[in-house]
């Protein structure tokens, strides 16, 4: 008899300074009507992608198994996730697992934070454990998280991202899955050991493909690769939640040998400890970045599109994505043949369509959302603009990034004002594909700027066709900036904000 697995996924990033609750209505956002997906839909439309759900999927389906799908939501970054979406969200899986399946695999983020729960991951974990305590769990999770014991303890596999942009979603879903099936199998007893150091990095120091991290993760991967352990995840941490788990961690599955595993443990972390001042990020004021891309555009040897990315206010972090500071600034100083946003704002897309494709409209663009948490005050843009193109933002991504997955941002509007094209959509978009222009008609390379709100996911598509990137830290809830929030809740000390942490340890 074939073997019966449930797989599910249930994904989100907190950003607990953001003053937008993420309902349930915001988990369908790859799903064709905007609902939460299940069963054979769930695998038609995700089982064959570049995702962790599509890498459990295809391993499982290698095997000739039955894969039960109670559930598959995803959102974008945003704040609070509500008790109501939690427990629908967690209720459907918890009700999978009584069912006795031989395994569960779960395509998780690490991040969720909700009105009641500071690590909702590890919430699920354990309600999963009370109605099957014995069945083994593979989990796959996000590079950004908050560890906690809930999560490592409830867990017989976890495995995270290595890279940033998540290029590698599917494989490490399968890094997972191919250590659970070997303990199934008889073949491994996979033994986890963690920790999680008090420090804080910032987001734009933290992509293994450069260093500080680079090492750290080079020598998990050959950790991982030499048969030394079975598995060795380095997560960077996400530091724009508010919750007693943050910090960079490190997990590491061994093949039935704890000291192993805490031997590698504790190398991993001691790199990082050791590297520490060297995940800060210093940032220029907006105003210099944008004068440097002004410069940049003006210099005749350029070649290709100077790409500003404004990480201040982007939806990959939770940000609203709605903060018009940055191109207010970029067209006060003379930038032209530009092309900005995603912006997100409804009302603004229904102006445009409402007015048709030629019209010109008046509108209040941006600046619907007042942002306490950080004393920002909502400020739109309001511009006099044609309505050049309209679409109902739908396309298939083809970079390297959840490739092959449908990507919805709602009904958009792309306006024109002298040689500034502006695009606005009634959803939020982290620019990780360039579908993004190309669906409503927008070529790229063929511009002389491109501003974007991306602290990271963009570069994947960006830099094969970029002149320069420019950083800019543009106003949100995003921002590098720790000074200019009050955090209450992580644990203290905590490097860089105390510059004599000591290296505590939080793990087993």
């Amino acid at each position: 008899m074939a073997p019966r697995y449930v797989l599910a996924e249930m994904m989100h990033e907190t950003n607990t300074f953001s003053p937008q609750l993420t309902d349930i209505e915001k988990f369908g956002r790859n799903s064709p009507d905007g609902g939460l997906l299940d069963g054979a839909e769930a695998i038609e439309l995700f089982g064959h992608t570049n995702t962790s759900f599509g890498g459990f999927y295809e391993l499982l389906e290698a095997r000739g198994a039955i894969v039960d799908v109670p559930i598959v939501a995803t959102a974008w970054p945003s704040g609070l996730v509500t008790d109501e979406a939690f427990e629908e969200m967690a209720g459907r899986i918890v009700d999978a697992a009584r069912t006795a399946p031989d395994a569960m695999f779960l395509a998780l983020h690490g991040a969720m934070v909700t009105q009641t729960h500071d690590d909702a991951e590890g919430e699920l974990l354990r309600r999963i454990r009370v109605v099957a305590p014995d069945m083994p769990i593979a989990v796959a999770l996000d590079f950004h998280l908050g560890m906690s014991p809930e999560l490592c303890t409830n867990a017989t596999v976890v495995t995270g991202y290595r890279t940033y942009p998540h290029i590698d979603t599917h494989e490490t879903a399968q890094r997972a899955g191919r250590a659970l099936l070997a303990g199934l199998d008889g073949e491994a007893d996979p033994v986890i050991s963690w920790g999680v150091l008090p420090m804080m990095t910032n987001m734009l120091r933290q992509t293994p493909a450069a260093q500080p991290m680079k090492d750290i993760m080079d020598h998990a991967i050959e950790a991982e690769a030499s048969g030394e352990v079975m598995t060795a995840s380095v997560f960077g941490g996400f530091p724009l939640s508010d919750i007693p788990h943050t910090g960079l961690s490190v997990v590491v599955v061994s093949n039935g040998d704890k000291g192993a595993g805490d031997r590698l443990r504790d190398e991993l972390m001691a790199m990082a400890w050791d590297r520490r001042a060297e995940f800060v990020f210093d940032f220029d004021p907006m105003e210099v970045s944008v004068a440097q891309a002004r410069e940049l555009g003006d210099d005749p040897t350029t070649s290709g599109p100077i790409v500003m990315a404004d990480h201040g206010d982007n939806c990959g972090a939770g940000g609203i994505t709605d903060v018009m500071a940055v191109l207010e600034e970029a067209m006060a100083q003379g930038l032209d043949d530009l092309v900005a946003g995603p912006y997100c704002d409804p009302t603004t897309v229904e102006s445009a369509m409402a007015a048709g494709v030629g019209a010109e409209i008046t509108v209040p663009i941006g600046g619907k959302f007042d942002m306490p948490a950080i004393d920002l005050d909502a400020e739109p843009m309001t511009l006099t603009a044609r309505v050049a193109a309209v679409s109902d933002g739908r396309y298939v991504v083809t970079g390297p990034m959840a490739t092959g997955t449908t990507t919805h941002i709602g009904d958009t509007a792309l306006l024109e004002v002298g040689s500034v094209q502006i695009l606005v959509s009634s959803l939020p978009l982290e620019p990780f594909d360039l579908g993004f222009y190309t669906h409503i008609g927008i070529d790229p390379t063929a511009r002389k700027y491109l501003l974007i709100k991306s602290r990271q996911h963009f570069r994947a598509v960006f830099e094969p066709i970029a002149g320069h990137i420019v950083p800019v830290a543009g106003p949100g809830v995003c921002s590098e900036d720790y000074s200019i929030r009050d955090f209450h809740r992580i644990r203290r000390p905590m490097y860089p904000m105390d510059l004599e942490t000591p290296m505590t340890v939080i793990g087993n």
